[in-house]
């Protein structure tokens, strides 16, 4: 089938672009934002060798969408011994994650950009049988291409914003085309859903994959250790936090004048830890890094906890958590479920839409509560503090929601599975 006029002209503009490819991502390279390493992948060149047999290929493409798929590859590994199983991510630290928690024997590459030659390189090397996408990773080329190498495809826990509706909305032959090659699309809220028949796109039942996901895990050993060290000391950890909301946790936590209190921030780009640590020296805080291996002793007053895969070692250390990336507008907030599995009380501000439905039910079933400043911050922080025990039935509550939400991991598998190879 010919693609459309706009769908033709992105591949020929890709297509004349590709010398300029290698000299943009040696730039991301100088920039901390590609694997030198591995650079090869984006160009769709892969030094791993294709397993024999059927194979499916999942992507997400950052740290959330493909944590959110750990659960579904493990399920399918359990299930599918016979299939081997490919998963992409396009970041750093979204493969470093992978590397550390991925199963044995699931093979992880970095997606390729989506010039035709490069797409073609991933296509022909890997021959995938079924390509599961996960969220919003709409690469014409590479969805196309494989679309037209008979590939069954599918999108679930599909999430399209407003303004990126508004944008297929003035392509809408080449959006029609793009999404008619899935063969099974599962929005993630009822939003989504709408944007997409609106495109004229026919859609499954709604499927959220991050409501599905075991209990982080943790190094009981360190934990051990690590509340040793605090004795009696509460913990406020600061999860997850991008540029500027340091600024507004120090200032509440400040405001807050919690005695005998740890404050904890984790970025949710580690290589910010340095800039974080300043900020925190700067506001009179006696700070130590752990990615620097700077113990932490009575005389710390704030923790920079700028390290990988060790979230779970964070939350249970945490009294109470403040999930970044809902203080300031166009960031859409971070998963609250990852605290919740593990029975913590949640404070969050109010630009949550990444994950709108999720804290809609924790705030409904007081499991959380929803700070819009540094000032309402910092009276909440006070309240549990003072009151630890409503702390202990917010996160009680958190628990019980978490453990209801297993059902969609089984949802996602009966949908897939006629799509599966024989």
């Amino acid at each position: 089938m010919r693609r459309p006029l706009a769908l033709e002209l992105y591949a020929s503009v890709l297509r004349l672009a590709e010398p300029l490819v290698r000299p943009l991502l040696e730039r991301r390279v100088k920039a901390g934002k590609e694997d030198p390493a591995r650079l090869e992948e984006r160009l769709g060149r892969s030094t791993v060798e294709r397993p024999e047999g059927p194979l499916v290929w999942l992507h997400g493409v950052s740290v959330g969408e493909s944590m959110s798929l750990l659960p579904l590859v493990g399920a399918l590994k359990a299930r599918r011994p016979d299939l081997a199983l490919l998963v992409t991510s396009g970041t750093r630290t979204s493969a470093e994650l992978l590397a550390q928690r991925l199963p044995a024997g699931v093979i992880h590459q970095y997606a390729p950009v989506d010039s035709p030659r490069a797409v073609t390189r991933f296509l022909d090397h890997w021959e995938p049988d079924l390509g599961v996408l996960v969220e919003s990773e709409l690469w014409p080329n590479l969805i196309l291409g494989a679309h037209e190498r008979g590939v069954k495809l599918a999108l679930i826990s599909a999430r399209m914003t407003q303004a990126s509706a508004q944008g297929w909305a003035r392509v809408p032959a080449a959006a029609k085309v793009v999404l008619d090659a899935f063969d099974l699309i599962l929005p993630q809220e009822a939003e989504t859903q709408g944007r997409l028949k609106s495109l004229g796109v026919r859609t499954g039942p709604l499927l959220n994959l991050k409501t599905v996901g075991e209990v982080l895990p943790v190094d009981a050993a360190e934990l051990a250790t690590l509340k040793a060290v605090l004795g009696d000391r509460r913990v406020v950890l600061a999860a997850n936090t991008h540029p500027g909301e340091d600024e507004i946790v120090i200032d509440a936590f400040r405001q807050a004048a919690l005695p005998d209190t740890l404050l904890v921030v984790a970025p949710r780009h580690p290589a910010r830890g340095d800039a974080v640590g300043g900020l925190l020296t700067l506001a009179g805080f006696n700070v130590a890094r752990r990615a620097a291996s700077q113990p932490v002793t009575l005389r710390t007053t704030a923790y920079v906890a700028d390290t990988l895969g060790e979230m779970g070692l964070l939350y249970s250390l945490a009294d109470v958590v403040v999930m970044g990336g809902a203080f300031l507008p166009g960031i859409g907030g971070h998963n609250p479920l990852e605290p919740a599995r593990l029975e913590r009380p949640i404070l969050t501000g109010p630009h949550s839409f990444n994950a709108a439905p999720l804290y809609a039910d924790l705030l409904a079933e007081a499991a959380a509560i929803e700070a819009p400043d540094a000032a309402a911050l910092a009276r909440h922080l006070r309240g549990l503090h003072d009151y630890p025990h409503i702390g202990r039935r917010m996160g009680e509550a958190a628990l019980a929601y978490a453990e209801r939400q297993g059902g969609a991991l089984d949802q996602a598998l009966a949908l897939l599975e006629p799509l599966q190879p024989t």
